[in-house]
């Protein structure tokens, strides 16, 4: 230390910066100027998946630092970014393809990057959902992004009951397996008619865009599933009134067809917006009296 200089502290380094990086969703073409130049001058990539990254780096010819930051550890690994961030270091966020925070890991590191005064600098790109929409044909001046729906069907059936009366266009991903079955489901909560896409392997070699309405959609993919990422787009309600359902025929129909109170319940609450217990005590009843032979 020089003569005179004791408690004098040193000048803190400037506070570091958070960029959130947009990357391909298939075709590597995809990746922008800036986006390359900000990996390549970063002290650190946090990476959803650091195999992937560590590809899409060495395309480009860069050599950084790579930390795995997913689903499981970014709570805790959000807080050591911070830290590095107060500390005048440059971090680039990352996930396995697309906008991180997307369906994917992101959120918690820009909320801690933002509570410790780092810069947050969204470097934008390839996005499935609006790929998917403005290829759709559907409206794009409004709608309403999902993301995944619940993996359980009830709960599927409820989450996509509350979006009957949503007039904006829709967006959502699901995985291959699943495709079939939500769009079952949307076909009983939303009615087969709505105009809807069926969008795989965006940006790839076999990109594909399946047109149609979703009664349409659902019996072609009800035995079948698709190839690679899907991501389904469907039409806002219609203008109008909406469909007028008579309970007691329907719940009569059911049971005609073996469904139990329980399942009417939940198929019919998702598709018309009555209370699943109102449902559930009409078909009690008129189970007991059709078993006695009463209309």
């Amino acid at each position: 230390m020089r003569p005179g200089a004791e408690g004098i502290e040193p000048a803190s380094r400037p506070i570091g910066t958070l960029y959130v990086v947009a990357t391909p969703i298939g075709n590597l073409e995809d990746m922008t100027y800036r986006a390359v130049r900000v990996l390549g001058e970063v002290d650190l990539v946090a990476a959803e998946d650091t195999r992937s990254a560590r590809f899409l780096l060495s395309h480009y010819g860069i050599e950084r630092p790579l930390v795995a930051v997913h689903d499981v550890n970014e709570g805790e690994r959000a807080e050591a970014l911070a830290e590095r961030l107060a500390r005048g270091e440059s971090i680039a966020l990352v996930s396995e393809a697309g906008t991180p925070g997307v369906s994917d890991p992101g959120f918690r590191v820009v909320r801690a990057a933002i509570a410790a005064g780092a810069p947050v600098v969204p470097l934008p790109g390839a996005s499935a959902v609006l790929a998917a929409l403005v290829a759709s044909g559907l409206p794009t001046d409004r709608f309403v992004f999902i993301g995944f729906p619940p993996r359980r069907q009830g709960k599927r059936q409820e989450a996509f009951g509350k979006l009957r009366t949503e007039p904006a266009t829709m967006v959502l991903y699901e995985a291959p397996g699943r495709v079939g079955e939500t769009l079952a489901d949307l076909v009983i909560c939303l009615g087969p008619g709505r105009p809807a896409v069926v969008a795989r392997e965006l940006t790839k070699r076999f990109e594909e865009h399946a047109r149609g309405t979703l009664g349409e959609l659902a019996a072609q993919y009800r035995d079948q599933a698709p190839r690679g990422e899907v991501t389904i787009v469907v039409g806002g309600a219609p203008d109008g009134p909406g469909e007028t359902v008579d309970l007691e025929a329907e719940v009569d129909a059911a049971l005609a067809r073996g469904e139990g109170p329980k399942e009417i319940a939940a198929t019919l609450a998702a598709r018309t917006g009555t209370p699943r217990r109102t449902i559930y005590q009409l078909a009690l009843a008129r189970r007991s009296r059709l078993s006695r032979g009463e209309g």
